[in-house]
């Protein structure tokens, strides 16, 4: 196999990672976090103004290059966007983009339904797909895939656990076939995280109890920290570890009403 390297971002000499959804949450940590450890960045977000202004704080912090593509990933052709800049080569991808929404599945519309899919699958795989090629050619890279516990743990009749349980096998079944690489892959499965995303549903989750809370960053060092272990499966927080490894431990109509007990009136919402 003849190894080739990664391109860099115009007059840099830094690694480069793309992320997708990186203006708030756990994406801006993503981004803060790799581009205090070196590296530069591909920032990919459906509106420009926001992660310009974070790549020009990343610079002034950091000396980071940022490149910013503005993509809706629930758009066939901005996906295609996105993957041909992965076509060229990056050493870390971060599939952070995704939503959910409130409501049962059968009063939602189908379009957003869809858009949802879109979004939390098919943006996930596509850009799977076009970050592998140039990493296995270098015997080198990394791809983080950010599911939830919620894919761990049946959900509530929600599309969005559907979904996040396709990111969880998805990138456990690629992990196996990856061995001998060089190419390393994740499945990041948070828990509740203070971020924008119950917010811009309008969700009420004042009632949920603190310890249950994470923060963006711990979310990404736990991430970082499994990464460089060789942990497929991430799972930040010894109380999400504790739920996770009961509720794989005990029949699925158990765990599906543990869901309903944890996650009673409150669905999915954006992150």
């Amino acid at each position: 196999m003849t190894e080739q390297s990664h391109p860099r971002l115009p007059g840099a000499l830094r690694p480069v990672a793309l992320i997708t959804g990186p203006t708030s949450g756990i994406g801006r940590s993503f981004a803060t976090r790799l581009s205090s450890l070196g590296y530069d960045l591909v920032l990919v977000a459906r509106d420009e103004p926001r992660p310009a202004a974070l790549a020009t704080a990343l610079d002034h912090r950091f000396g980071t290059r940022s490149q910013l593509l503005v993509a809706d990933l629930a758009r066939e052709s901005d996906r295609a966007r996105v993957a041909a800049r992965l076509d060229d080569g990056v050493e870390l991808l971060v599939n952070n983009a995704g939503f959910g929404h409130s409501g049962e599945f059968w009063t939602l519309p189908p379009e957003l339904l869809q858009t949802q899919l879109d979004v939390n699958v098919t943006s996930v795989m596509q850009l799977t797909r076009a970050a592998l090629p140039p990493m296995i050619a270098a015997a080198t890279g990394s791809i983080v895939n950010v599911g939830s516990v919620a894919g761990l743990i049946p959900g509530r009749g929600s599309t969005y656990s559907a979904s996040k349980a396709y990111v969880v096998s998805f990138t456990e079944g690629l992990a196996g076939r990856l061995a001998g690489t060089g190419v390393r892959v994740q499945a990041l499965c948070p828990g509740f995280v203070h971020t924008e995303f119950h917010d811009r549903a309008g969700i009420e989750m004042s009632s949920l109890p603190k310890a249950l809370w994470l923060s963006a960053d711990q979310v990404v060092a736990g991430s970082l920290t499994d990464l460089e272990k060789g942990r497929v499966l991430s799972v930040p927080g010894t109380q999400y570890k504790a739920l996770t490894t009961v509720a794989g431990m005990i029949p699925r109509t158990l765990a599906a009403r543990l869901n309903r007990g944890l996650f009673a009136a409150r669905e999915r919402t954006r992150e």
